[in-house]
């Protein structure tokens, strides 16, 4: 969740002169780039070949892709911080996800932190204005739904592949979404391009972006979703708000008790959906 978060402080740098279609299509292909010869070496060439490679298409393009796309844009339409609390709802996409599969039984610590964490989201998004939400959140809570049927299947469908092949395969799926979108976009006459030239300021941000913020932070996820199931893992999603405003504050912005409240509560429901269970010896 640390390297998740170093990624919205980088996105509002470069939102300022990347459209967000150009932004979502540089960061899916220099992760893809960074991350497969590391997959080669790690699985070997043979594997990559006989891989899934046509539901990879499906569980990247879809939920990746467009989901990637949809958070960019919401951040676009609100701020950084907004758009991490609402991701909180993950939680709530990722157990009704768990549920329908039959792969967890809801218990009551469970649900209890999964309820104060939705209010504590609620909390900390009536901090913004209305105004500032709408399209934007919209397009936070679809990205949020995709990303974790996306987790949990990329998780789940590819258990011949190591967690990087797992990461990067369906990553693949997203570049594939992201030069679909960047073709349509340049048909109907959208920006595709930044407006100013690439300094090193950018390229230090699209670096954080992708390589931190989406290649590592995606193989850490899921390899997380493998251990933990989606539905806890989606749970120290809620942590990000915290990191993402003690980054935000450093680079000089105001800091919000609201949503300093919100995401405390948060980080309590964290805490309580945590199964305590101690291992008994054999």
């Amino acid at each position: 969740m640390l390297t998740w978060a170093a990624g919205f402080p980088a996105a509002e740098v470069l939102l300022q002169s990347w459209p967000p279609i150009a932004l979502f299509a540089a960061r899916m292909g220099l992760a893809v780039v960074f991350l497969v010869p590391i997959w080669v070496l790690i699985d070997g060439p043979g594997r990559v070949m006989r891989a899934r490679w046509g539901h990879a298409m499906r569980v990247g393009g879809l939920g990746l892709g467009t989901g990637m796309f949809l958070i960019i844009l919401a951040q676009k339409l609100t701020d950084p911080v907004t758009v991490a609390i609402i991701a909180s709802c993950a939680p709530l996409f990722a157990t009704l996800l768990e549920l329908a599969a039959g792969t967890r039984r809801l218990k009551w610590n469970f649900a209890f932190g999964l309820a104060i964490s939705v209010v504590g989201g609620l909390i900390a998004t009536s901090a913004v204005a209305p105004a500032q939400l709408g399209l934007g959140a919209a397009c936070a809570i679809v990205s949020t739904g995709l990303f974790c049927w996306a987790s949990m299947a990329t998780a789940r469908d590819f258990p011949e592949l190591s967690q990087v092949g797992r990461s990067t395969i369906t990553l693949v799926g997203g570049v594939v979404m992201a030069a679909v979108l960047i073709f349509a976009a340049a048909q109907i006459g959208m920006d595709v391009m930044p407006q100013t030239s690439i300094d090193g300021q950018q390229i230090g941000m699209l670096a954080i972006y992708a390589l931190i913020s989406l290649g590592m932070s995606q193989v850490f996820f899921i390899a997380s979703v493998g251990k933990l199931g989606v539905a806890l893992a989606s749970f120290h999603i809620n942590i990000a708000p915290f990191y993402v405003m003690l980054i935000m504050l450093i680079l000089g912005e105001e800091w919000n008790w609201t949503r300093a409240l919100g995401a405390g509560i948060v980080a309590l429901a964290v805490v309580l959906a945590q199964d305590r269970r101690v291992a008994r010896p054999a």
